[in-house]
């Protein structure tokens, strides 16, 4: 075994090896498990444990059941450019905008990131006590940070005003069961946190799957460009974004071939600035058996949902010549039969190549995706570098060299002679066409309040115009519904409007 893939292994079994739950769990942990918060923090080891244990977390984004529900596809379901082929109830009232509070995707992310928060409340507070070496001290605490950063970004955007909760709960807190803070409270703290992790001594890079600084402040960028936009139009913030985001622009290269995107062996490596990491026997996921045709028997899955399929429109806006839509890039719309190589089995739709997983496809009877999910890479760096900038300074030759890397990668010709406002629009392009069905268009119509309508390739107000499905977009759904759960367990919550 090479000595980078062995150091990726153990790192990930030790990610893997205490999960503590938080909220309500959280405050009866002790009981159930012997886990004591207040004797468990004695040394190092116990330290990089713990904040090991936080990373858990992001698997739930992931998660899928044999319906074809996991939060990933519901994201992309509220963007408007996916189809879902499975039974899942809950994924066709999304997408015709009937679903309501008590749909689990809701629940699930609520849950999931305050677990996460709590643990990292938790970390922030213990660790500092401890007796160790200052450097890996400081380390620990930066990606403690950074993750409570990550799932507050999440769920400020998702759910807009949200309880802020930053010091670790007992059940004779004062704010056992806090009211919604202001989202403008919620972003101070995320961007305090980032800004604690950028002066942590985190690596620049990191192939082991844990936070660097590459990625705290890729996440950084990535929130000054949307508090730039709406509900905060703090534009002031556009200037902040294209500086973080130039600032490692060079840390990472983008990668030969899109293959690199979703196999085993470029994993956290090249353009993969953060990712979830998976390993089969540890920690798998149903992202290839959520995202194939269903039925149709790609590969040795137990099961085939269809649950995301691109649009015929959305796959039809791609640029003439694109190498992204070519067989086998970020599509593909055949493959040879599991098991019968010399049958090829045709689909009938363009499903998503960006997330087949050849490795586990291949695999006999015993089909076990340990495929990584990519929450930051390059090119969306890149993007919001050419976007932010280009709102302080109109195109510049670097915000063209961002955007055009991209497009030379997929054999596109490259940007020239824009305009601020046309410049502006091919940056909104780009991101959709490069980071497609990657979690990032809901976000991207929340903060530009515009929707990209690939039947005509151009932008418009998502509450005035129709999706491929000729579904008109409520304003309520730009934001989540608090679920009715918190709700009903806190009466200091109150429900989104329209909800």
């Amino acid at each position: 075994m090479k000595f980078k893939s062995y150091i990726y292994r153990v790192g990930l079994i030790l990610i893997l090896a205490i999960s503590v739950s938080g909220c309500q769990k959280y405050l009866d942990e002790k009981n159930k498990s012997g886990f004591d918060k207040d004797n468990y923090f004695q040394n190092a080891g116990q330290a990089q444990t713990f904040v090991n244990g936080i990373y858990t977390s992001l698997y739930m984004f992931q998660n899928g059941d044999a319906y074809g529900e996991s939060p990933f596809i519901t994201l992309e379901l509220f963007a408007g450019h996916t189809t879902s082929l499975g039974q899942s109830v809950n994924n066709g009232n999304v997408i015709h905008q009937r679903t309501d509070a008590v749909n689990p995707g809701f629940e699930t992310v609520w849950k999931n990131s305050y677990a996460a928060i709590a643990n990292a409340n938790l970390a922030i507070e213990r660790i500092p006590g401890i007796t160790m070496d200052d450097g890996v001290k400081k380390n620990l605490l930066g990606q403690a940070y950074f993750l409570r950063a990550f799932f507050y970004y999440h769920l400020v955007r998702l759910y807009g005003d949200v309880p802020l909760i930053t010091k670790s709960q007992t059940l004779s807190s004062a704010d056992l069961y806090p009211p919604r803070s202001p989202v403008a409270d919620v972003y101070n703290l995320i961007i305090s946190d980032l800004e604690s992790a950028k002066t942590s001594g985190l690596p620049n890079t990191d192939q082991t799957g844990k936070v660097s600084l590459g990625a705290v402040k890729t996440l950084l960028a990535s929130v000054y460009l949307t508090t730039a936009g709406f509900p905060m139009q703090k534009t002031e913030n556009y200037a902040k974004a294209a500086a973080e985001a130039k600032d490692i622009l060079t840390l990472y290269p983008l990668f030969d071939s899109y293959a690199f995107l979703h196999d085993n062996a470029h994993k956290n490596q090249g353009e993969l600035i953060f990712q979830g990491n998976y390993l089969v026997g540890v920690k798998e996921n149903a992202i290839p058996q959520l995202t194939l045709p269903f039925n149709l028997l790609v590969g040795g899955y137990g099961d085939h949902l269809g649950a995301m399929i691109p649009t015929d429109q959305f796959f039809a806006s791609y640029e003439a010549g694109d190498l992204r839509t070519q067989e086998r890039q970020f599509y593909f719309s055949s493959y040879p039969q599991y098991q019968k190589p010399a049958t090829t089995i045709q689909f009938g739709v363009h499903a998503l190549y960006k997330y087949f997983h050849v490795e586990s496809a291949a695999d006999n009877g015993n089909a076990k995706s340990d495929e990584n999910w990519t929450f930051l890479r390059a090119p969306e760096l890149m993007l919001i570098y050419a976007e932010a900038s280009n709102e302080v300074n109109g195109p510049t030759a670097d915000a063209y060299a961002a955007v055009n890397a991209i497009r030379t990668r997929a054999k596109l010709a490259p940007l020239s002679g824009l305009t601020k406002d046309t410049f502006r629009q091919a940056i909104w392009r780009e991101r959709y066409h490069e980071l497609a069905y990657e979690n990032k268009a809901y976000f991207d119509m929340q903060r530009t309040h515009m929707a990209y309508l690939p039947q005509s390739n151009t932008f418009a107000d998502p509450t005035a115009s129709q999706t491929e499905q000729g579904v008109t977009m409520k304003a309520a759904y730009y934001l989540w519904p608090i679920p009715q759960r918190e709700i009903s367990t806190n009466n200091k919550l109150t429900q989104n409007p329209g909800w």
